[in-house]
């Protein structure tokens, strides 16, 4: 049984304790959050301290569910504790961070909650990419248009800044899809983007729309990104093969081949999260644990997700200037 605590109590966390809770080899030992009725959600032991948690309780993991700049440093002090990490995404916010992180892997197992890559409409993709039927891969694109209002970064000052969230719509909506689109692509070759913030200019530093150009040899891949639409409209991400496309949308994954639309309703865990951000946390936290015991590479660990971090790094080093 692993005792693991969670640092930072907010909104994510409840997935984060619920899935802790529920699998057979972890039990939620402890949380902490800065306010001590956060930290005492859970009905476990609790503090506002983190590094006092991680003195007293002797932790086999951590989760951090923190805002994104404390991602980094918060590794680093469980891993030289010897506690593994599971994180929220972002894992870092710049160059720097991500080298602390990569610091915190080399001492302890870490691993990333990119839980859409546990999507069964992603294994069925990568299955029907790998086995041929359809000819090779000719281009890969996605939207995301998510809706965030005033209320929804005065609810938190550390969203809406350069300095804590590292972006917007980018980093924090969308880093999901882009991960999925180079889990496709692999590492571009050519990476071009535009940022804007359209409706939120007086209340937030970063970026609420994002359009991205991705290229790895003749094969283009696109990203819209946009947290001003109406809604949270689940995201659509299509792969264009030569023969057929493949076009997976909430827990619907649509082949389209010879004029013809086949669709394939999918099983996704709908008590986990909410539908548009994906319903793998469950798996992703499992499997994390999994690997653990046996041993292996998790799936989702940091030199898994090189490329998409090196990639969004790219992006806004291009474009945090023009907003």
């Amino acid at each position: 049984m692993y005792r693991v605590g969670i640092i930072g109590c907010g909104n994510i966390s409840a997935v984060h304790a619920r899935t802790l809770q529920e699998l057979e080899n972890t039990e939620l030992a402890a949380c902490a959050d800065l306010i001590p009725e956060r930290a005492a959600r859970y009905s476990c032991a609790a503090y506002t301290d983190f590094t006092e948690m991680l003195e007293k309780e002797h932790l086999d993991a951590v989760h951090l569910c923190t805002p994104h700049y404390l991602h980094p440093l918060m590794a680093l002090e469980a891993a030289k504790r010897g506690v593994a990490v599971f994180t929220e995404k972002p894992p870092a916010i710049d160059q720097k961070g991500w080298e602390l992180v990569l610091k915190a892997a080399s001492l302890v197992p870490v691993g990333i909650c990119f839980q859409n890559r546990y999507h069964p409409g992603i294994g069925l993709m990568n299955r029907m990419i790998q086995g041929g039927e359809y000819g090779p891969l000719r281009g890969i694109r996605a939207f995301v248009t998510w809706n965030r209002t005033k209320g929804y970064y005065e609810e938190a000052a550390w969203k809406g800044r350069w300095a804590t969230e590292g972006g917007g719509a980018l980093i924090n909506q969308s880093i999901h899809t882009l991960d999925l689109i180079l889990g496709f692509l692999g590492a571009p070759d050519q990476v071009e983007a535009t940022m804007r913030n359209h409706h939120l200019k007086d209340v937030i530093e970063v970026e609420d729309t994002a359009e991205i150009y991705l290229r790895r040899g003749k094969i283009p891949a696109l990203l819209y990104a946009s947290t001003t639409y109406s809604e949270d409209s689940p995201v659509i991400l299509e792969v264009q093969l030569e023969k057929a496309a493949l076009r997976l949308e909430s827990d619907t994954l649509t082949v389209i081949a010879d004029g013809q639309k086949k669709e394939i309703p999918l099983e996704t865990d709908q008590a986990m999260g909410r539908t548009y951000w994906g319903s793998g946390h469950k798996a992703c936290i499992a499997d994390f644990y999994r690997s653990i015991e046996t041993g292996k590479a998790f799936q989702n660990n940091p030199a898994s997700c090189e490329t998409t971090m090196k990639t969004m790094f790219c992006i806004y080093d291009q474009c945090r200037e023009t907003l």
